[in-house]
């Protein structure tokens, strides 16, 4: 069976580069005004409402169908492992179009919430970020955060979808899943090392493609 993945991007962010970036990925992820996270559950659900509400309408002004959420920063960071704010946030997009697909890590508190209200979940890997054992990425402040080659990284991601495995910097092989992989736009040299992952993959006979509803 022919392998096939998404491959999304954070746009909108005042990078400099989204126009170069959106020719190369299959699902952008839009900024809507909101970046941090907030302890208030309730004020996480109307927040999430607002923005879903207000990007639909802009989105349909322009014939366009939004097709999934992710929630950014770190409000993404907490609602991963935090169930109330992830509750919060799955609510929310049921609330607003549970037509719209979850982007969420495997087995994390924002995946099972998204499953518990009925979203369609794509499990979302990282290409340019480096795990930990517990299966979560090393954080940012740590000098080996990042993958600089992108054929390093092709190599980890085709790892990810062949067997479910990726090796964390402490040289343990934790399982994974995913039908999406993220490449931050907001880091150095995001196009090139985004055009090289995509061809690689597609040299190995990966299908680059946005996920489709099922709903």
């Amino acid at each position: 069976m022919r392998l096939s993945i998404d491959l999304n991007a954070d746009l909108g962010e005042g990078a400099g580069h989204d126009e170069e970036l959106f020719e190369l990925i299959s699902s952008a992820n839009i900024a809507t005004g909101f970046h941090a996270g907030d302890s208030d559950n309730q004020e996480v659900f109307d927040a999430v409402v607002y923005q879903l509400g207000v990007f639909q309408a802009i989105a349909s002004a322009v014939g366009v169908q939004p097709s999934h959420v992710k929630p950014h920063g770190a409000l993404y960071n907490m609602a991963v492992r935090d169930d109330k704010l992830a509750d919060s946030i799955a609510r929310a997009i049921e609330s607003v179009d549970p037509k719209l697909i979850l982007f969420a890590p495997d087995n994390t508190e924002l995946a099972r919430a998204g499953e518990a209200h009925g979203l369609q979940i794509a499990r979302e890997i990282f290409a340019d970020r480096n795990y930990l054992n517990d299966g979560w990425l090393v954080p940012r402040t740590r000098p080996d955060a990042l993958l600089h080659d992108p054929k390093e990284a092709a190599e980890r991601v085709l790892r990810m979808l062949r067997e479910g495995k990726v090796r964390s910097v402490e040289g343990r092989d934790i399982e994974v899943r995913g039908e999406t992989i993220c490449v931050h736009g907001d880091t150095p040299g995001a196009v090139e090392f985004a055009r090289e992952l995509r061809l690689q993959l597609e040299r190995e006979g990966v299908r680059i493609s946005a996920p489709q509803s099922l709903l």
